[in-house]
Order: structure tokens, then C-alpha cells, then sequence
């Protein structure tokens, strides 16, 4: 290992005992020594609202941008809503992304982890945040693909993952994305 990357993790969902924070928290637990990852809080961001963003923009906005700024790299844990990102999500994306031309993501590897209670993983919300992110120049993580389904059984009632194989498989999925970032991180 060269070098230890920071690695902001943005969980879509505000709920303190979601699935989503479960996996952000497991993932921390199982990610190998190269990676170094810390949430950054999104409940407290006011709706972005271009009026606010000038000389003085909203202290949970300045805070939320040092915090993805001083990052090497992007993970992202969510649910899906109505096939789609949760709303605190987007608006975390169009804080970070803007005012135009200054966005805190450009550049910064990228990879999602989805998870849902269903069987599919929350694939939707996904590809949305994906989509978004590829046009905010992250380069995203392509293989392997984390959708999780079926997440209220991998939990314990501590909140630590009890399922062998998903934890095999975060742990792969977190080796992967340590080689994407070292080689798509600015240098």
C-alpha cells in the first residue's frame, strides 16, 4: 500500500438506523487499510437554491464542500425512492456540484453501493445517481456492480452485517474500488 486514500462516503438516507447507514458503517469495518472511509453528513443541507449561493452560502453548504473537496474519493450508499435517489441525496449532489463551474465531485473516483429490502437491489436509484455523477465527470467504479437486495436479513440487531457472503463480497467490492482510485484519483 502507497498510500492511504480519503474516501468521502454520502449515505442517501437520513434515517439513523437505515440499511444504507448499516452498509456505510460495515463497509468502513471491511474496507482494506488503503482506504480511509468517513461520512459526511447530508441532513442538515438546506434545498439548494441558487439565491443562497453567494458571498455567504449556507454554513451546512461551505461545510458539506470542504468535506468532499479534501476527498480523494466518492462512495455512495443508498436506497432507492419511488425507483429513484432519495431527495436528500439529490440535493447533497446539486450542493456539492455547484455554484456552476465549481463543483467539489469532478474528477473524483466514484462507486455506488445500493441496497433495498427487495429483491433487486435498488438498481433504479443506482443508474439515476449514476447518471448524474458521470455528468459531473466522477469516473464511476464499472464492475463489480453492488445492488443489494433482501438488506433487512443481513443485519443484526446491532446494526453489523451477519451475512458471510455479502461481507465477501463488500469486502471484493472495496478492494476493487482501492485499485479504480489509484487509478482515476488526481493526482
Amino acid at each position: 500500500m502507497d498510500r492511504k486514500y480519503n474516501v468521502a462516503v454520502i449515505v442517501g438516507s437520513l434515517r439513523k438506523g437505515s440499511y444504507s447507514r448499516m452498509m456505510a458503517h460495515a463497509a468502513s469495518r471491511l474496507a482494506p487499510q488503503s482506504l480511509g472511509l468517513n461520512i459526511v453528513e447530508i441532513a442538515d443541507l438546506p434545498l439548494y437554491n441558487e439565491d443562497l449561493d453567494g458571498a455567504n452560502p449556507p454554513p451546512a453548504w461551505v461545510a458539506f464542500r470542504q468535506a468532499v473537496r479534501k476527498s480523494d474519493a466518492l462512495l455512495f450508499v443508498t436506497p432507492e425512492y419511488n425507483r429513484s435517489v432519495p431527495a436528500p441525496l439529490k440535493n447533497a449532489i446539486d450542493v456539492g456540484s455547484r455554484p456552476y463551474g465549481q463543483s467539489v465531485f469532478g474528477g473524483k473516483p466514484g462507486a455506488i453501493i445500493s441496497l433495498s429490502p427487495g429483491a433487486i437491489g435498488a438498481f433504479g436509484a443506482n443508474h439515476h445517481l449514476r447518471q448524474s455523477l458521470v455528468f459531473l465527470d466522477v469516473p464511476m467504479l464499472q464492475q463489480p456492480e453492488a445492488y443489494i437486495g433482501n438488506a433487512a436479513g443481513l443485519f443484526d440487531e446491532a446494526g453489523n452485517l451477519k451475512n458471510d457472503g455479502t461481507k465477501d463480497f463488500l469486502q471484493k467490492y472495496l478492494q476493487a474500488f482501492s485499485v479504480w482510485i489509484g487509478k482515476h484519483a488526481p493526482a
